[in-house]
């Protein structure tokens, strides 16, 4: 299994994305995900740092997500975001209760103490906060690095473990160094190198397929849509053309000339596609179907 440098948790935040997103265009490669994945499969990803991410949920509700214990003794640096900073406190034996009130929108982050992950931030910038639960006692060994006008332990560390926690959400653009710490926590808490790009990963993609497809032919049903369309992108630019076929449905339900758009569009690659026309038959079969 490939070693990937950075692994994100994923605990049901729609920010979770974003935080790979920040990450990758920064250089730093990363993956993500679910929060159930088991410690074999991290430990065999071998990776350098793991982040939490925020989620929906109550880390004292019943069924309350929670990560494979396991990592928590794996001695990597960590960094828990809004519901991940949480989920620290509470292991480490901290606590977390439910908020008087909730707290949406920004706040200035004010930087306590100096830390390598605050390494270039400005003090008193903008961050964003999103949360409905608070950190009522942070745990023993840790200590406060960031406080705000309404949220106390704002940003909290454990430096002999490596452990960063942040109640704001660094991954949105409303946090105005939040590129910076995520970029800190990656080079200077984990010591990853931001040598990923975009053009490098497609390389590594196409050598990947040559390697597993060989002299095989491939068939690839494509819909128009983004994912399926960078697939096949992949395998034009892999494989002679001869080895590649692409299937696409025209379902009847696409938007005007959207069909032709696709058709066109592979026609101006050069690639190989065949169109089945299965209008009627989808049309047919949806007929008197209000809810499918």
């Amino acid at each position: 299994m490939k070693t990937v440098p950075l692994l994100i948790l994923d605990f049901g935040s729609q920010y979770t994305q974003l935080i790979a997103r920040k990450l990758r265009e920064s250089g730093f490669y990363c993956e993500v995900v679910p929060f159930r994945e088991s410690l074999e499969d991290i430990k065999a990803k071998k990776p350098q740092g793991i982040i939490l991410s925020g989620g929906p949920a109550s880390v004292y509700a019943k069924d309350a997500y929670k990560p494979d214990e396991g990592i928590w003794d794996l001695g990597l640096p960590i960094l828990g975001i809004c519901y991940g900073m949480q989920l620290i406190t509470q292991h480490f034996g901290g606590e977390v209760v439910a908020a008087d009130h909730h707290e949406y929108g920004k706040a200035k982050l004010n930087i306590v103490e100096q830390s390598p992950i605050f390494k270039d931030v400005e003090n008193n910038s903008i961050v964003w906060m999103s949360h409905g639960d608070k950190v009522a006692v942070i745990p023993q060994g840790f200590k406060v690095i960031g406080d705000s006008e309404n949220s106390p332990y704002a940003a909290i560390s454990n430096e002999s473990k490596n452990i960063y926690a942040f109640q704001f959400h660094p991954e949105v653009h409303h946090t105005v160094e939040g590129v910076k710490l995520l970029k800190n926590f990656a080079k200077h808490i984990c010591g990853c190198e931001s040598t990923w790009n975009m053009g490098s990963f497609a390389k590594e993609k196409i050598a990947d397929i040559q390697k597993q497809v060989g002299d095989k032919k491939v068939l690839c049903g494509v819909s128009g849509g983004v994912d399926s369309s960078v697939v096949a992108a992949l395998l034009h630019e892999a494989l002679p053309k001869e080895q590649l076929v692409c299937v696409f449905v025209d379902h009847g339900l696409l938007r005007k000339d959207e069909a032709l758009q696709v058709q066109n569009m592979f026609k101006m690659l050069d690639m190989n596609l065949i169109t089945i026309d299965a209008k009627e038959e989808f049309l047919d079969n949806l007929k008197g179907v209000t809810d499918p």
